[in-house]
């Protein structure tokens, strides 16, 4: 269970940084837990700003929406280093799908970290090939804080750590929801990938 840290807002308290890392596959909760901290820090009266990748306009251009239809209003950004400037001032910055960013994002967190911003991170841990993602691995070695959130394998109705792409694209970035990706548990990921790999097998002797 995550607990949240303290951060100390007095007159005679320097204000503290440091980084938080949600993680996990599709459908596990991530951006849900993202959102619920970022809530929790304006009620505090804390100075927020949220970021999502532009390229992510699945159900809104500009907010950070989960699954569930919780959202938050937040600010698209094509670069990491947009954050730095847009940021200024602020006490708590929120990031969304942080696997889209370059390997940039990670000093631009830290740089936040070291000036006294808590730096919210969510982001997909491994892609559909079960392999770690984007800036995902260095900003979980990195950060103060790391949750890892899973979902429920639609196969068998275990723990679920993987997203397994249903679809036949192979580009690394392919965004969607359930038309495209099943949240799976590491057997039924495996068996998933196997059958792929013969199916395509197959499809290569016809030609």
């Amino acid at each position: 269970m995550f607990i949240e840290p303290r951060g100390g807002h007095g007159r005679d308290v320097p204000r503290r940084g440091w980084i938080e890392v949600v993680c996990g596959s599709m459908f596990s909760g991530k951006t849900e837990e993202l959102i619920r901290r970022l809530k929790r820090a304006k009620i505090a009266r804390q100075r927020v700003e949220i970021f999502k990748p532009a390229l992510d306009t699945r159900y809104h251009v500009e907010d950070v929406v989960s699954h569930n239809a919780n959202s938050i209003r937040s600010t698209p950004v094509a670069l990491a280093q947009e954050m730095l400037l847009l940021a200024a001032g602020s006490d708590v910055v929120g990031i969304d799908e942080a696997q889209f960013f370059d390997e940039s994002l990670i000093d631009v967190c830290v740089q936040l970290a070291n000036r006294g911003t808590r730096v919210i991170v969510a982001g997909l841990d491994m892609d559909f090939q079960g392999q770690p993602f984007g800036p995902m691995p260095a900003l979980m070695a990195v950060a103060e804080f790391v949750t890892k959130v899973h979902a429920v394998c639609v196969c068998c109705g275990e723990i679920a750590s993987y997203s397994f792409r249903v679809s036949a694209s192979e580009d690394k970035i392919l965004l969607g929801e359930t038309d495209a990706y099943e949240a799976r548990c590491r057997p039924c990921f495996l068996a998933g990938m196997q059958e792929k790999a013969i199916l395509e097998a197959t499809e290569r002797s016809k030609h």
